[in-house]
């Protein structure tokens, strides 16, 4: 097996010689391939190397354009252009997808993030103010009578009807009914609710 010609020899003797070396790779024979990719890596990193700029990415997109090329072979045809043009066609290709997919996967990180943080501020914000109506209703609670917040806490945290608020208390059940309505009058007032 003949190595490639150089680069800086005549380029129709070139290109018939790569020619005739991708038929070999078509067909299977690995030592063409090793030839092609001696003749042909150079050129594909500096391609890709402009497209993609990082190095190590470039180094993993030529390595993949080098497979394509060995796996493509068969379908190389030489009357649609040279062996260089061809595979630095795939080369580009290569690159520009890497690069578009790179942006598409750093543009899904930071709209997941962006949610993550909108999520996690929407939380906070939730919890502040629950945190201050909670304190809020307190110092409501704390004005009004002994009475009323009982039978207002009974009701309201416990869970218990008029009559069981009233019978818990040892209170008539009118006056649970007036002293609860009158408790949550204050209570709206207080917290500046309107109707």
């Amino acid at each position: 097996m003949s190595q490639p010609l150089p680069f800086d020899a005549d380029p129709a003797a070139r290109r018939a010689d790569l020619a005739e070396t991708m038929q070999k790779v078509a067909q299977g024979d690995k030592e063409a391939f090793s030839a092609l990719y001696d003749a042909l890596s150079p050129m594909v990193f500096g391609i890709v190397v402009k497209v993609v700029r990082d190095r190590a990415q470039t180094e993993e997109v030529a390595q993949e354009v080098m497979i394509d090329l060995w796996r493509q072979a068969a379908r190389y045809r030489p009357e649609a252009g040279s062996v260089t043009t061809w595979a630095a066609t795939v080369a580009h290709r290569r690159a520009v997808d890497r690069v578009r997919s790179a942006q598409a996967s750093a543009d899904r990180e930071q709209a997941q993030a962006s949610r993550e943080h909108t999520t996690a501020f929407d939380e906070v914000a939730e919890q502040v103010e629950i945190r201050l109506e909670s304190e809020q209703v307190r110092r409501c609670m704390r004005g009004l009578t002994e009475l009323q917040r009982q039978a207002l806490t009974l009701a309201y945290y416990q869970g218990l009807t008029y009559r069981e608020v009233a019978e818990t208390l040892r209170t008539p059940l009118p006056t649970i009914k007036t002293r609860m309505r009158d408790g949550l009058i204050r209570l709206r007032d207080c917290m500046g609710v309107t109707t």
